[in-house]
């Protein structure tokens, strides 16, 4: 890789942290950031606004905004218990039962 290619590259990775950092202070989105924050396509999230699973704004009628964190929040639901959180919940359980696993 010679160094035209190693300050391209570097440069490409300074312009996506920079977008990134745009996202992290709006607080409202449109449907191409909103996609991009999610790392989602496009048409997955107008899918995701269509069944009405994901929160979202038209005020007008026409364009979709979203509030970002609304996003967050709709982004860690459904959490999935780990191994040792069910291990410690059971345990709980057998203690307030009286039982000793």
């Amino acid at each position: 890789m010679n160094n035209e290619q190693i300050i391209l590259d570097r440069l490409e990775n300074i312009e996506k942290l920079l977008r990134e950092l745009s996202l992290l202070k709006k607080e409202v989105l449109t449907i191409i950031e909103a996609a991009e924050y999610l790392e989602i396509s496009q048409s997955h999230l107008y899918k995701l606004t269509s069944s009405g699973t994901i929160p979202f704004y038209k005020p007008n009628g026409k364009k979709v905004y979203f509030n970002r964190p609304e996003l967050d929040k709709w982004l860690l639901t459904n959490r999935h218990a780990s191994h040792a959180d069910i291990e410690q919940q059971a345990d709980e359980y057998l203690m307030k039962k009286g039982r000793i696993r």
